[in-house]
């Protein structure tokens, strides 16, 4: 949906490594998709966990999702722990804590029909920020149209907005805002449960290129041996997120209230090094991450609400993905509405 929403080339995108580096006790080991990172071919052989049939049978799976766009829909929904329970040690030491992160949820109780569309998705492309901060993708969405922030929208009906400011009117009314705002402003709208997750934002007294060998490489630790579900340089993919010389490090944990003492002594696991003079540049601990998707959610919900048209990754599936779909469909659906 980016390739049709967006102008990707004025984003500038910048890449992260396809694939994961794996720490555990007894070393640290990249395991990436060697069509994109060929450089990585010996160590993906040699460090992707489980046997030879497990392999074989996930790179099988995964070429059926990356030719079927719309992942296992139609097939019976199950826990994405049992459709993945046939890649053995595969699912344990790669794909259950990489999806940890993504799901914000690690009891791998989640859809698997939801799950598939996000491997799919990671088979097929590669992932990136922009140049400029995530920022750059509403502001360019926006550009052209009246926008006006700091305002808070107290009541909607189809056809007004009460403000902080007064009262608006249109012919059309959309609440395009995280679930919990969209059930203020619309009584009755059914939402999903929210995960929850922190995340710390740290600058590193090195240089990136001295950490995860000058990669923008997703570091997971199957043996959770501390609060962290993963770990990234996001100025190896970014070098304009960060001082010259200094690397931007984020870490993400599941819950919150975790001791930071503990998420640096993760980090010194993850990263094999000494992270005591870095610095914390913010911490992020939200109550609501990504909507939680069990067995048998939907994979798109109405977008009319009572003659107001609701919007968000809530009310198609938990990524940015779905939350530029369901944008997509509620236009159509005002454009329909009004003729």
């Amino acid at each position: 949906e980016a390739v049709r929403m967006l102008d990707l080339d004025a984003l500038a995108l910048r890449p992260f490594t396809a694939g994961v580096l794996v720490a555990t006790s007894t070393g640290r080991n990249l395991v990436a998709d060697p069509r994109r990172e060929p450089a990585a071919l010996w160590s993906t052989a040699w460090h992707t966990p489980g046997t030879r049939l497990q392999q074989a049978r996930f790179a099988a799976y995964a070429a059926r999702l990356s030719r079927r766009p719309q992942g296992s829909r139609g097939l019976a929904d199950i826990e994405v722990g049992g459709a993945y329970a046939g890649f053995g040690a595969l699912t344990d030491g790669v794909l259950a804590p990489f999806l940890s992160g993504v799901l914000f949820d690690d009891s791998m109780t989640t859809s698997r029909r939801f799950a598939d569309l996000l491997l799919g998705s990671f088979v097929r492309g590669t992932p990136a920020v922009p140049a400029h901060g995530m920022a750059a993708i509403p502001v360019q969405l926006a550009h052209g149209l009246d926008v006006r922030l700091g305002v808070a929208a107290l009541r909607v009906s189809p056809t007004t907005v009460t403000t902080e400011d007064g009262e608006l009117t249109a012919r059309a009314v959309v609440v395009a805002t995280d679930p919990a705002t969209a059930a203020r402003l619309l009584p009755g709208l059914v939402i999903p449960a929210m995960r929850t997750g922190t995340t710390w934002w740290h600058l590193a007294d090195v240089a990136g290129s001295s950490l995860t060998g000058g990669a923008a490489t997703l570091v997971v630790d199957p043996e959770r041996r501390g609060p962290l579900v993963n770990s990234v340089v996001v100025s190896n993919a970014a070098p304009s997120y960060s001082p010259r010389g200094r690397a931007l490090v984020a870490s993400t944990a599941l819950g919150t209230g975790h001791r930071e003492s503990d998420v640096r002594a993760h980090l010194a696991l993850l990263h094999g090094v000494d992270p005591a003079a870095w610095e914390t540049v913010t911490v992020h601990a939200l109550a609501a991450t990504v909507p939680a998707t069990p067995v048998g959610s939907p994979l798109s919900r109405p977008a009319d609400h009572g003659g107001v048209y609701v919007a968000g990754d809530h009310r198609d599936t938990a990524s940015i993905q779905g939350a530029l779909v369901s944008g997509r469909r509620v236009s159509t659906a005002v454009i329909r509405a009004l003729g």
